[in-house]
């Protein structure tokens, strides 16, 4: 068993942040052997407990539960900061030529270390990531993943028509693929597997429509795509599926709307889409900073919340403009000033990180599992120090509650308030060094 002593951070049954200026996280194996969270909460209450367990104490250090990324695109690491017009454009002229590559497995292996040691640096634990369309990047990244013991969801894109070659698929062969790459993957280690269409207008209705027999067979498994992310993607959607309500619903009309299915970016919704997303149980992954950078529009929050679907953080990198967190969720909190029918909505510093974190978890329906320090939770876990620049020393230093706190470290930080990063209870970041072994004295 493990023990920290430093402020923590986690959160209650409904959201609400918990914080103890002066707390104690506990590790140790469950009945299966599993590093979880064992005892979490003040120091003063608990710290009796555990007698004989020694205890790293980190003073002026904040622990947190690990961020989750509900939506990021592992080829997409060096599309990174590439200008466009928009979100078509981009595809055409950087997104396909750079996924393209993925076919080659040396590439795609290199890349997917590179992939996972940027969501580690800025403490991102858990991801729901699209791979190529090529089976090899899944290969890559799953393999990857498990060699870190990181929870990671992912898969193999489905596209099948609109696309250039070097990326596009062919329908029954990639159905085949996605069935071998979900019992080769799916439940190995800590890893899942999301069955993937890149969005409707990519895929043939035949792919669609395999795609959801397999989800149909496989229950278990997760679904990402896109929807309503660009005015004129919906426009195309709606050509190429007249009979459909809406763009979202062409999803359903193919069976791809339920539990632990993830729909990133979601702006351009009516309320029956809405209805629909909470119905089925589906979730959205809300990207803010490739929304304000692609010129897509605002993820409406205020609609969300009166209708009552689940959503979550993603960076969707490379559309998106940074790895970090911090930059995610200070960019949401622009959406939410400027972006809504009624202009000032103002998203609480601590809903803004349950969103990256315990509400993400929930969107995956891996709620109590990841993202969070309660408790019998996989002891994902990030040491923060609030004090990281002289700038944000100096505001932290003055912060008179948990959410002046927590919206200093929005505006503020970056990657550089992420001091250690802790995937199943074993530090994972920054890389740790091996001593070589000392000489006995002669």
């Amino acid at each position: 068993m493990q023990a920290f002593r430093a402020a923590l951070l986690r959160f209650d049954d409904h959201g609400t942040a918990v914080f103890d200026e002066d707390g104690l996280l506990v590790i140790g194996p469950d009945a299966h052997g599993t590093p979880v969270v064992r005892a979490a909460g003040a120091w003063s209450a608990l710290a009796g407990n555990f007698p004989g367990i020694a205890v790293e104490h980190l003073p002026d250090r904040i622990l947190a539960p690990g961020f989750i990324d509900l939506h990021v695109h592992f080829p997409q690491t060096d599309v990174i900061g590439s200008p466009a017009d928009g979100l078509l454009p981009w595809l055409e002229h950087y997104t396909f030529p750079h996924e393209s590559r993925f076919a080659e497995v040396a590439h795609a292996a290199g890349m997917a270390e590179v992939f996972l040691d940027e969501l580690l640096r800025h403490g991102v634990t858990t991801a729901l990531a699209f791979a190529s369309s090529h089976p090899a990047s899944v290969d890559a990244l799953m393999g990857a993943a498990a060699q870190r013991n990181m929870r990671l969801i992912g898969g193999k894109v489905l596209q099948d028509r609109h696309s250039p070659d070097g990326v596009r698929d062919d329908t029954e062969q990639s159905l085949i693929d996605t069935e071998a790459l979900i019992r080769r993957w799916h439940g190995q280690k800590r890893l899942g597997y999301a069955i993937t269409p890149r969005f409707a207008p990519s895929c043939s209705p035949a792919q669609l429509r395999g795609a959801g027999e397999l989800a149909a067979r496989y229950p278990d498994v997760w679904i990402q795509s896109h929807v309503a992310e660009n005015r004129d993607e919906i426009l195309w959607a709606r050509e190429l599926f007249p009979d459909a309500r809406s763009y979202l619903a062409v999803y359903d009309d193919f069976g791809l709307m339920r539990g632990r299915a993830i729909y990133a970016h979601c702006i351009h919704f009516d309320d029956d889409d809405r209805a629909l997303m909470r119905d089925s149980g589906a979730a959205a992954a809300v990207c803010p900073t490739s929304n304000l950078f692609l010129g897509s529009g605002f993820f409406d929050y205020e609609g969300a919340e009166r209708v009552g679907f689940r959503h979550g953080l993603g960076s969707d990198v490379g559309g998106g403009t940074s790895f970090s967190p911090f930059h995610t969720m200070l960019a949401a909190y622009y959406v939410g000033r400027e972006g809504q029918t009624k202009p000032g909505l103002s998203l609480a510093p601590a809903r803004l990180w349950w969103q990256h974190t315990a509400g993400a978890a929930k969107a995956l329906g891996l709620d109590g599992v990841v993202g969070n320090l309660q408790p019998g939770c996989e002891a994902d876990f990030v040491v923060l120090n609030p004090r990281a620049t002289p700038l944000l020393a100096r505001r932290t230093g003055h912060a008179r509650t948990v959410d002046e706190l927590l919206f200093a470290l929005i505006v503020l930080g970056d990657e550089r308030v992420v001091e250690r990063v802790h995937v199943a209870g074993v530090p994972t970041w920054p890389t740790p060094t091996i001593e070589p072994p000392r000489r006995a004295a002669a």
